[in-house]
């Protein structure tokens, strides 16, 4: 196998244990998993909000996890750890399921994004984007799409891997809303500049 198809197939699987976990842990606020492999062993990180569901009594919950990881994703000596997340405004997948919840109770899109553009960033973050596309209006409109953005978010070369990134799909009765929200959060290093913490602009600080 060459580097290039390793490479895909290592980012396959990954993306395939994001969504099992996902799906697994979404009571316990699942937000994200770091897989590094040494040559040892498989160190698999997961951020949750509430990690006594994922450790489980005895820790038979994370046992449990570590089996079906071997068996249905054929990861050898697999380590898992799991971190309380410690904001959830810089957690793209939290913050992307907010909005859709919001999304689906008939809240003014543009507000609900203009809203939560103004709490990532208070909470500390050097850049964030949201994207919102799909059925915007009430019943009959026409499918648009909603894009803001606060501070730098690079949209090429390596520099994109240190922007967390995560979507979330809202089902309001008059159609489905896919969200992106992508956040660069405090202290992050740029090899190429410096990002100084950012202000809260004040048509977002006013709105």
């Amino acid at each position: 196998m060459t580097i290039e198809r390793k490479f895909i197939e290592d980012s396959k699987i990954k993306l395939s244990i994001a969504k099992f976990l996902g799906s697994e842990l979404s009571r316990a606020g699942f937000s994200r998993v770091e897989i590094q492999k040494t040559p040892v062993l498989t160190r698999i990180t997961i951020y949750v909000l509430n990690p006594g569901r994922v450790i489980g009594r005895a820790g038979r919950t994370v046992d449990l996890i570590t089996e079906t990881l071997k068996k249905k994703f054929k990861i050898e000596n697999p380590q898992i750890n799991v971190i309380e997340v410690e904001n959830r405004m810089l957690e793209p997948l939290l913050v992307a399921k907010s909005i859709t919840e919001k999304f689906e109770r008939g809240i003014n899109a543009r507000k609900v994004i203009q809203m939560t553009l103004k709490d990532i960033i208070q909470n500390g973050a050097i850049g964030a984007e949201i994207i919102a596309s799909g059925k915007l209006a009430a019943k009959g409109a026409r499918s648009k799409t909603i894009r803001k953005s606060v501070g730098y978010i690079p949209k090429a070369g390596d520099v994109t891997n240190l922007v967390r990134e995560a979507v979330a799909t809202a089902y309001p009765k008059y159609g489905a809303i896919g969200v992106k929200v992508r956040i660069v959060p405090a202290g992050t290093k740029f090899p190429d500049r410096e990002v100084k913490a950012l202000e809260v602009p004040k048509a977002i600080l006013n709105s």
